[in-house]
């Protein structure tokens, strides 16, 4: 019998394959180290072996490896380091993928263990760098969560700057890139908020009308003088 070329294999024939063959990479990839328990996970392979082994379809691969990810018992017991590893590597090969940066914050970094609190913080902020245009709900919720989970306002400052710094205001909400002027009030560092309001006013970035009211009248208020006591 004389094959068929490939072209004539039903996509969705080929597809199946493909995702079959992904997983089943995945699988070998995900697996321990011959010493290690059954079912632990190791360190994540290089971003090369994984778009070599996603045949093509690195969103799929994308996919079953954060459902794998989030599926695995022992995820929480994995070196903050290689967790962020493997989030990493989920995120280069579906750079559209917000969901990675989502498990980072809520479900990794949502506990009282600030030794692992702080990598997950960090990963999703230079995640962040890397699209800020796009992955500016994140840098808001990591900011909240060092201003109010770990009470280290430089940090939150840090994050919260760099929202104003990294994003633009045709693409980001200006309340997101406002974050830094509340976090310099809770620090009681009113000069430098007012300054920065003053530049944002002046700068022109804020075209909506009730966005420049209110950002007047917080300047107001905190340019008034305080009552004696």
């Amino acid at each position: 019998m004389r094959e068929r070329s490939l072209s004539s294999v039903p996509v969705a024939v080929l597809a199946l394959l493909v995702l079959a063959l992904a997983a089943q990479v995945a699988w070998h990839a995900l697996a321990p180290a011959p010493r290690a328990r059954p079912g632990e996970l190791s360190a994540p392979p290089s971003l090369a072996l994984l778009r070599l082994s996603a045949l093509g379809e690195p969103v799929a691969l994308s996919k079953l490896l954060m459902l794998h990810l989030q599926g695995a018992d022992e995820v929480r017991r994995l070196p903050v380091a290689d967790l962020a590893g493997w989030l990493e590597r989920i995120s280069d090969l579906d750079p559209l993928a917000q969901y990675p940066l989502f498990a980072a914050t809520h479900l990794y970094a949502d506990s009282s263990d600030e030794q692992r609190k702080r990598p997950m913080l960090e990963f999703v902020h230079q995640r962040f760098l890397g699209d800020p245009d796009r992955r500016w709900s994140s840098e808001v919720y990591i900011a909240m969560e060092a201003k109010h989970h770990l009470h280290d306002m430089p940090l939150a400052l840090r994050y919260a700057r760099a929202l104003r710094e990294h994003t633009s205001a045709a693409l980001v909400p200006s309340w997101a890139r406002q974050t830094e002027i509340f976090v310099l009030e809770d620090m009681n560092e009113i000069d430098s908020a007012k300054i920065l309001m003053g530049g944002m006013l002046a700068s022109g970035q804020l075209t909506d009308p009730n966005e420049r009211r209110f950002l007047l009248a917080r300047l107001k208020a905190l340019s008034a003088p305080k009552a004696a006591p």
